[in-house]
């Protein structure tokens, strides 16, 4: 990688194109609209702000009350580079977020596995759900991460559920 001037005058080149432009509107149109139907849809979760990011990374909480109460959220990340959609369970602090990975190592997650404490990890299970996805589709795709984020919200408090009662 060049210096900041070297990669700005790419960058503005890139710009210039225009598809940047064009597909991270798209992106984040894709988000809010899909923030905005999951909010009106269900009354029993909580959703945050939409996160826009530094084209890293583009997230908004979708959390049921029951983990909310727990200091946790779910969150719908979708990872710009990789071009991917993940679920994460996370905690509403590093603290929170160390606590429930120590809490959760030595129990049998089933498919999931614990996010390692480590800077810059934001979560404490991360699930891959679309890799590629499709936004010329956008309704399909929004029903996709619809199902999967009710299942992964699901078995998260199944997990946790379970891991309480051995406790």
């Amino acid at each position: 990688m060049g210096s900041l001037g070297d990669c700005v005058k790419e960058y503005a080149i890139q710009l210039s194109k225009g598809q940047i432009q064009t597909a991270y509107r798209g992106i984040m149109t894709f988000m809010s609209d899909l923030r905005s139907y999951l909010e009106h849809k269900y009354s029993s979760f909580t959703a945050s702000a939409l996160y826009f990011g530094y084209m890293d990374m583009t997230y908004f909480a979708f959390t049921p009350f029951s983990l909310r109460d727990r200091r946790l959220k779910v969150a719908i990340v979708y990872l710009h580079e990789e071009c991917r959609f993940e679920l994460w369970l996370a905690g509403n602090s590093r603290q929170i977020q160390a606590e429930y990975i120590e809490m959760l190592s030595h129990r049998d997650l089933g498919k999931y596995a614990l996010s390692r404490i480590q800077p810059g990890a934001d979560s404490i299970i991360a699930s891959s759900i679309v890799e590629l996805p499709d936004f010329d589709h956008p309704d399909e795709l929004k029903r996709h991460i619809e199902v999967e984020i009710m299942g992964f919200a699901e078995e998260m408090i199944r997990i946790l559920d379970s891991d309480l009662a051995k406790s």
